[in-house]
């Protein structure tokens, strides 16, 4: 009789566990893909603002037409908003000391109860990037442009950040990591915080790199 390979035997077993994985595990596992999916979308929308390049109108006097110029400066908001986020990570929940959804005092510090839910530093987070990219938008668009839309802008600042922000709304209260309140207030304190400081960078950094015609602004 022909041996049947490692392999086979080793593939046939996951299937096996797969096929009889009790709910809990199920459970564990959408937690698992939850928070893999919300690290990746939080960070990607804290990343898209900060490498978006202003764009603005150029001045009619010297050259016509849309203009892109990405500033280092930029790095002033973004990394005010990272710094925020690992305060309420390391200092804030601590001192809040919010349970996650199907933790008490009876597992608290074991598995997933690790830490605290409140605030969601995820949530906060992709809500912040949302908040700051919007408020640069805004600003450039009203202040700097004389109204005028940007297509590219607004996926850049608005639309993808947004649709980062949300997915890792969701995923997180779908895999349970912090409950539909949490959630909430999290993104709400993100957005706020976000667009006042992405508001203030804004005004204070022009769009231009003045004349160098460089694509970069040191």
């Amino acid at each position: 009789m022909r041996a049947i390979p490692l392999w086979s035997l080793t593939a046939l077993s996951l299937a096996a566990a797969l096929v009889l994985t009790p709910n809990v595990a199920h459970a564990q596992e959408r937690s698992d893909t939850a928070a893999t999916i919300t690290t990746i979308t939080m960070v990607a929308g804290a990343a898209t603002v900060t490498l978006m390049p202003r764009i603005f109108y150029s001045d009619p006097e010297t050259t016509v037409g849309w203009k892109a110029r990405w500033h280092l400066s930029i790095l002033t908001p973004s990394l005010a908003n990272v710094t925020l986020t690992l305060l309420n990570e390391h200092a804030l929940k601590d001192a809040i000391r919010s349970p996650r959804p199907g933790c008490d005092e009876t597992n608290q510090g074991t598995g997933r109860c690790q830490d605290f839910g409140s605030l969601s530093s995820h949530t906060f987070l992709a809500a912040s990037a949302f908040g700051q990219g919007t408020a640069i938008f805004l600003s450039d668009m009203f202040r700097w442009n004389d109204g005028r839309f940007n297509v590219g802008s607004f996926l850049g600042n608005v639309a993808f950040p947004l649709v980062f922000a949300g997915v890792t709304a969701v995923g997180r209260a779908a895999g349970d990591w912090e409950d539909g309140g949490t959630v909430a207030l999290s993104g709400v304190t993100g957005l706020v915080t976000g667009g006042v400081i992405g508001l203030g960078y804004a005004l204070l950094q022009r769009p231009e790199c003045g004349y160098t015609g460089s694509l970069v602004c040191w």
